[in-house]
C-alpha cells in the first residue's frame, strides 16, 4: 500500500486553515461539516481558537492563554475539540469526555434523547456515520460545558497524576 493511498483512506488532509480544510473535504459532507462547525463556534466558550491541526480542524487553548502548549509537542496549542471528515463517518473528538468521567456520562445518558442512532464512540471520538443522526443541539450543549479554565486545570490535574 504506497503512502498516497493511506493517506486517503485515513483522509488526512494538507490544509493549513479551516476554510482551506472545508474546501479539501468532498462536497456531499460539507453542508454537514459546515452546520456542525457552526454549532461549534456558537457554543464553545469564549477563548478556544480555531485552527487545523492533525489533519482536521480544531479547537484549541491558544498559547497566549496557556504557553506551554500541548506536553507532546509544546509547539502547538492545547487540542480540545476537533472536527473530521473521514472515509465512512464525520468524526467529532472531544478531549473533556476522555478527561473528565462526569462530562462523558452525561453525554452517553444524554444521547439516546437527542438521536435515534445507537452512540459510536470511542475515548475521545464520537462517530456519526448517518448525517441525519447528528444531535446538533446535544452537541451545542456539550459544547457549552468546560470552560478554557476549566480544561486547562482537568489537563494540568491529569498531567500530573499520570493520566494523559
Amino acid at each position: 500500500m504506497t503512502a498516497k493511498t493511506l493517506q486517503i483512506q485515513a483522509m488526512t488532509y494538507q490544509v493549513s486553515s479551516p476554510s482551506e480544510y472545508m474546501n479539501a473535504i468532498p462536497e456531499e459532507r460539507r453542508e454537514t461539516m459546515e452546520k456542525l462547525r457552526e454549532t461549534i463556534l456558537e457554543n464553545i466558550p469564549d477563548g478556544f481558537e480555531e485552527t487545523v491541526g492533525y489533519g482536521m480542524m480544531g479547537w484549541a487553548v491558544p498559547h497566549k492563554l496557556y504557553p506551554p502548549g500541548y506536553h507532546c509537542n509544546p509547539k502547538d496549542p492545547l487540542p480540545f475539540v476537533g472536527l473530521a471528515s473521514q472515509k465512512n463517518f464525520i468524526a467529532l473528538y472531544h478531549m473533556g469526555i476522555y478527561a473528565m468521567p462526569e462530562l462523558l456520562d452525561w453525554f452517553v445518558s444524554e444521547f439516546p434523547k437527542h438521536s435515534k442512532s445507537k452512540l459510536d464512540m470511542g475515548k475521545s471520538c464520537i462517530r456519526f456515520k448517518k448525517t441525519s443522526d447528528i444531535p446538533y443541539d446535544l452537541i451545542a450543549q456539550l459544547m457549552r460545558k468546560v470552560s478554557v479554565e476549566e480544561w486547562v486545570e482537568v489537563y494540568e490535574t491529569n498531567l500530573k497524576t499520570g493520566k494523559k
